[in-house]
């Protein structure tokens, strides 16, 4: 699969782009850098970018640079955990009302239309609001939220499964629904929900960015690229690098998981599969056309009435 997004020009460059962000969270997290993200020197507050500060300072002396790439860890931790276990729990619901039908499907499809009927920006809030601040209270939030997303997509291609013939043949055989669900129904509706888990996590970053951003997610003193925009607004027009690199980050990731969505939705769509060009032989007749033809030795010319061999 991995091949068959790469040759997508889009999946390429959302592949790299992740490759590169999940790079310097690790680098950021590893303690490799020159400058604690955390640490405070005031004698080099708003220092521009340069060889020590690669990306200047902030109003605290604090290294820009360190505290981004510890941002960009912070938004895919928040991301990556709260999608796993929208992923997980999202998905099962979906495959169990769409296999089991009745009222299991209808008490699930209920309840995802009542956390459908409010936006999803505004019902995240009321739940940090509710449950505290704080990056894993941001992740219950952001889990609970999206869930029904995987939901709708799990149940859809559940429906068409679950009416295929060997599915009824399995049933007529007293074959286990446990069996049927893990082993025929799960994979056929996995290539669905793959997609979405990459959509899903720029949403979530997007989500986590803004609730830090009003001072609902990740606290103070930790980095978090919604936090340090915040801190930095008003420092525009005098340390513009303030602003810009956690802003870029953010909009970079962004773009890299859409890219790497639209790959792989591309390969595993049999429909978008790009269509096999036929090669020519070196002396110019096409292989297609010549697997029709013997090898052997053409018959010899017959003479017309003319006198010109055809």
């Amino acid at each position: 699969m991995i091949r068959r997004v790469w040759r997508d020009p889009g999946g390429r460059i959302g592949i790299v782009i992740v490759v590169l962000m999940v790079l310097l969270a690790l680098l950021g997290l590893s303690g490799l850098m020159a400058h604690d993200p955390i640490t405070q020197n005031p004698a080099d507050r708003l220092q521009g970018p340069s060889g020590r500060y690669w990306f200047g300072t902030d109003q605290f002396g604090r290294d820009i640079a360190s505290r981004t790439f510890a941002g960009i860890f912070t938004s895919l931790r928040v991301s990556v955990i709260s999608v796993a276990i929208a992923t997980v729990i999202g998905s099962a619901l979906g495959v169990l009302s769409g296999f089991l039908g009745g009222w299991v499907d209808q008490v699930v499809g209920r309840i995802t239309d009542v956390l459908f009927a409010f936006p999803a920006i505004l019902l995240t809030l009321a739940l940090v609001a509710a449950l505290g601040n704080g990056w894993f209270n941001t992740v219950i939030a952001i889990a609970v939220v999206y869930s029904p997303i995987f939901t709708r997509v799990a149940r859809g291609p559940t429906l068409s499964v679950a009416q295929s013939e060997f599915i009824r043949a399995g049933r007529v055989l007293g074959v286990p629904t446990w069996r049927l669900l893990l082993r025929h129904v799960v994979p056929n509706v996995g290539a669905p929900i793959v997609v979405q888990v990459t959509l899903a996590l720029s949403w979530a970053i997007l989500t986590e960015s803004a609730l830090s951003f009003l001072g609902l997610g990740t606290q103070p003193p930790d980095a978090s690229l919604g936090l340090m925009v915040a801190d930095s607004q008003n420092l525009l027009s005098t340390a513009w690098w303030t602003l810009v690199f956690p802003a870029v980050a953010i909009i970079v990731l962004v773009i890299g998981l859409n890219l790497l969505g639209d790959g792989l939705r591309s390969a595993l769509d049999p429909r978008q599969a790009p269509r096999r060009r036929t090669r020519r032989r070196p002396g110019g007749t096409r292989q297609a056309e010549a697997a029709g033809r013997t090898d052997g030795p053409r018959p010899p010319a017959r003479p017309t009435a003319s006198g010109v061999t055809r």
